[in-house]
């Protein structure tokens, strides 16, 4: 059976299969709402007051880069860390007050792999299943249904030892959905492993979406973001600094294209074209001079004049601003994979 044709929903919260989405979304329940939540390490702040809300049916990406603060989130909301102030509320049950509660409406897949590799796949499911008191007579059946779900259900009496990291990956996917969790927190699910297993898990997490679950999902690849989540939550040193659907995001962002130059001498001056019209802002990291604008066609005569002073050899490329693009004009730093 292949997961197109399992009719298993391992997340269900009300909403009817094929209405996730953004617009479903909108007019679904609260699953989570974040309220002005710290967290420091000595003089360090970690996370510095978010708040933000999830719904039903509704993938939330929190975008940024290694250490941006998005892990110590995801530990806090999963009672893993202790916030040092503000709260995170999990279908009315406090992260600060109600642990055990919040424990078992949330399923977390960690950055690291958190099986054990000398059971085999379908005794893992098992033995999370008994932790989170599935019943017996259920826990059989969650067996089957998730590692069909995942792909693994002719993988089922391997020990996870010899797994590759995608299908360990995939298994831990499995065992964080065994007792039907109503908030799904994915950091960084998909690091480090095989395109087979990168697009299963997209597929995975976009029925999840449909079925009703709300998740939130971290990442630092751009295209993930683009791809799979209805909101994002920019974070830099432990603040959001911007936060809507992406075609919201870019809107806002005021320019709509972005000129890239390479092949420019280190020394090149463009500080006239760095103030012509149109032009928001100017980059340059690894080589790379990058103009966002309001509108290309009004730069190209500023433009031409300023490269005309350097040898031939400079490319330039005009592209419409991306969700990479923003991240870089709102910080002034490129993700690294």
């Amino acid at each position: 059976m292949t997961m197109a044709q399992t009719s298993m929903v391992p997340c269900p919260v009300g909403a009817p299969p094929g209405t996730g989405g953004l617009q479903a979304a909108d007019h679904a329940a609260v699953v989570l709402r974040v309220e002005h939540l710290r967290k420091r390490y000595g003089s360090i702040e970690a996370v510095a007051g978010l708040s933000f809300e999830i719904h039903e049916g509704e993938v939330f990406g929190l975008l940024g880069p290694n250490g941006a603060g998005k892990t110590t989130t995801i530990s806090v909301i999963a009672t893993q860390l202790r916030a040092s102030s503000g709260d995170a509320i999990v279908l009315g049950h406090s992260v600060q007050q109600d642990v055990a509660a919040v424990r078992r409406t949330i399923g977390v897949v960690p950055q690291d792999i958190a099986l054990y590799p000398r059971l085999t796949a379908a005794e893992n499911i098992r033995f999370f299943g008994r932790m989170y008191a599935v019943p017996k007579l259920d826990l059989e059946q969650r067996v089957d249904e998730l590692l069909t779900l995942v792909g693994l259900e002719t993988r089922r009496d391997d020990q996870v030892a010899i797994f590759s990291g995608g299908m360990k990956r995939r298994l831990n996917l499995a065992v964080s959905l065994v007792h039907a969790p109503k908030l799904l927190l994915l950091d960084e699910p998909t690091v480090g492993i095989d395109p087979h297993s990168r697009e299963h898990i997209f597929l995975i997490v976009k029925r999840l979406r449909a079925a009703g679950c709300a998740i939130l999902y971290t990442t630092h690849y751009m295209e993930e973001a683009e791809r799979l989540c209805d909101r994002i939550g920019i974070m830099d040193e432990g603040k959001i600094i911007a936060l809507g659907a992406l075609e919201v995001l870019l809107t806002e962002a005021g320019c709509s294209e972005v000129v890239e130059l390479r092949g420019l001498p280190p020394q090149a001056d463009l500080a006239r074209l760095q103030s012509a019209p149109g032009v928001c802002r100017l980059e340059t990291h690894d080589g790379v001079t990058r103009l966002f604008v309001s509108n290309a066609t009004t730069i190209l005569a500023p433009l031409h004049q300023a490269l005309s002073r350097y040898p031939s050899g400079v490319s330039v490329q005009i592209s419409p601003l991306s969700l990479d693009n923003l991240f870089l004009q709102l910080t002034g730093k490129e993700l690294r994979d």
